[in-house]
């Protein structure tokens, strides 16, 4: 069996009240969520003036990272579909609000009200399918969709990711790009098998300047050149995505559209997650001029 959560059971099923009180128990498990959380914290880049930002923690747990916003002076929300783990996180009286709820559901809060996300090996979750309703391509859709909404212009959100492979993380970074995220990922200590982590960093807007990657963190005496981060898969950082890009110009025949080129649209629109009509022998067929 995989040793992957995700792999083994859906997220309300593998952290039942066992497995919750077991995660949160351990010295280890509680050390490295609080770096990953620190980590996550510095790539937000909050202004350094001493105002308490609203921030949100998605796949907060047991409120191990909601701990590290709190000591960093913020007021928090934490978000999880695991009611055991948010038991627990009761039970540790943490300072943040909770919320029992499914990232894939879309998030249901108030538009800009967000000034920060942050969420530590959680988000490749949604990349699953754990029950016949789950479509992973429409859960990133709502999930990034309500995400942008809810946070105010210019905030930045921090994801501590564990993508299964290249093709998951590509996955994710276009369903961001598509809701209207800026960013791209970071990779710290990307030439270690132990410390490499990797954040996916956005930022609620188009690309500019200021919405930049940040640096990935690397080991004393490695570079740290502009030339080794030009988005290669062992480089610290993925550079910036850009979705507003100028449109092809469509060629059209005399004919008209027929009935592949109307596919072929239909199964673009379903690779994006949207409602399409299922094809049938009356797909493209031209209607008479009158019954």
């Amino acid at each position: 069996m995989s040793s992957r959560p995700e792999l083994q059971a859906p997220p309300e099923i593998f952290y039942d009240d066992t497995e919750a009180r077991k995660y949160t128990s351990s010295s280890r498990i509680v050390e490295i969520q609080a770096k990953l959380s620190e980590r996550a914290v510095e790539l937000l880049a909050l202004p350094d003036d001493g105002v308490p930002r609203l921030l949100l923690d998605i796949g907060c747990g047991s409120g191990l990272s909601g701990e590290t916003l709190t000591e960093n002076g913020h007021q928090w929300i934490g978000l999880d579909i695991s009611q055991s783990m948010l038991d627990i996180a009761l039970e540790r009286e943490v300072e943040g609000d909770l919320i029992l709820g499914d990232m894939g559901q879309g998030l249901g809060l108030r538009p800009g009200v967000i000034d920060g996300a942050i969420s530590i090996s959680a988000i490749q979750w949604l990349c699953n399918a754990d029950k016949s309703s789950h479509e992973p391509r429409l859960r990133l859709k709502a999930f990034f969709g309500s995400l942008y909404k809810c946070l105010a212009r210019g905030a930045r959100a921090a994801f501590q990711v564990y993508p299964e492979n290249l093709a998951q993380r590509e996955l994710i970074l276009s369903y961001a790009m598509r809701a209207g995220f800026a960013g791209g990922v970071v990779v710290d200590f990307p030439h270690s098998t132990k410390k490499r982590k990797e954040y996916i960093v956005l930022t609620c807007g188009p690309p500019s300047i200021s919405t930049a990657v940040p640096k990935g963190k690397v080991e004393e005496g490695e570079s740290c050149s502009d030339d080794e981060s030009s988005g290669d898969e062992e480089n610290q950082t993925v550079s910036i995505s850009d979705r507003h890009r100028p449109r092809k110009k469509q060629k059209t025949n005399k004919k008209g559209k027929g009935r592949e080129w109307i596919l072929r649209k239909k199964e673009q629109m379903r690779r994006k997650g949207n409602t399409v009509p299922p094809d049938t022998k009356y797909t493209g067929r031209k209607r008479k001029a009158r019954f």
